[in-house]
């Protein structure tokens, strides 16, 4: 309830069209009793008490855990393994509840790209909407890609192939940052002491074929990656890419959205954690980086 009963417009709120429903469900219950058998008039009453109990919380056993716990839960009638309580709860969210990749297509086994699988969470979704799509499916920290394959073996996933390699410009080794759940990234400058060295995937070599969908949550790398596969982006249909802007470096967002608007596509944005007044406060957001800003860019073909 928002604790108003009326807008400046004069239009009933939703404060005083919940009363409302609460004063036809008694009279209902009024009704009910005075005509109708006990039995029935107990079950109208159960109907209604329960569609107003507030919605019980998902994955109390995974919200129960303190931060930066690993575990598992069931997910789809199988034990879903996480390194992360709280990551996961969000990726949840954003990939299963809101379904934020959620794309269609033609294609009967559409061929999809999905770069930072994390713990596979997107890569079970991916198969649920396309049983048949063929997944390629990119994730350079060996802890959290050990888990990856343990969940995608959990759920006997066919047509997906997991490789442990950060996509890049180039093929090769770099230095990578860990940081045990989602911010993990590759140490591409001399200012970043990596934890550990990881391959390197140049993904402009993977853009010679028709690929229904690119995701690319690859934590600050992205610019440089679209920059050098720009006229391979012809071949892809849908695009999803998360955009990192770290405070204490230059930001690169009008170069992303160069190589993208050259690629043809339309663009959709969404803005994780919007700073209320960013003229004067931004909310910055502290990890192994500093970040100031987060954007979910969506791009699609007319």
């Amino acid at each position: 309830m928002d604790g108003s009963w009326f807008d400046p417009g004069g239009k009933v709120t939703s404060f005083s069209k919940e009363m409302q429903n609460l004063m036809e469900q008694s009279r209902a219950r009024k009704y009910a009793k005075s005509v109708l058998p006990a039995s029935v008039a107990r079950r109208i009453s159960q109907i209604l008490n329960a569609n107003n109990r507030p919605p019980q919380p998902k994955f109390p056993d995974v919200q129960a855990l303190p931060s930066m716990e690993p575990g598992s839960t069931v997910l789809f009638g199988k034990d879903f393994e996480f390194v992360d309580g709280y990551s996961f709860l969000f990726l949840h969210d954003e990939i299963i509840d809101k379904e934020i990749y959620k794309f269609s297509t033609d294609d009967s086994a559409p061929y999809i790209i999905d770069g930072g699988a994390n713990i596979g969470l997107s890569v079970l979704y991916f198969k649920q909407l396309y049983p048949n799509a063929r997944i390629l499916a990119f994730e350079p920290d060996p802890d959290i890609f050990a888990v990856l394959q343990r969940n995608c073996c959990t759920y006997e996933l066919a047509e997906v192939q997991l490789i442990d390699r950060a996509l890049w410009v180039e093929n090769g080794f770099l230095g990578f940052r860990k940081d045990g759940s989602l911010g993990g990234r590759l140490a591409a400058d001399d200012k970043s002491l990596p934890d550990v060295e990881v391959p390197t995937q140049r993904l402009r070599d993977l853009l010679n074929t028709k690929i229904t969908l690119l995701k690319l949550d690859i934590e600050g790398a992205e610019t440089e990656v679209l920059e050098d596969c720009a006229d391979r982006l012809v071949n892809v249909e849908n695009l999803f890419v998360e955009y990192h802007s770290f405070l204490d470096s230059p930001q690169s967002l009008h170069r992303l959205l160069t190589v993208i608007h050259e690629a043809g596509f339309r663009t959709h944005v969404h803005v994780y954690e919007p700073s209320p007044q960013p003229l004067f406060q931004r909310t910055i957001r502290e990890g192994i980086d500093r970040v100031d800003m987060n954007l979910d860019i969506f791009c699609y073909r007319n």
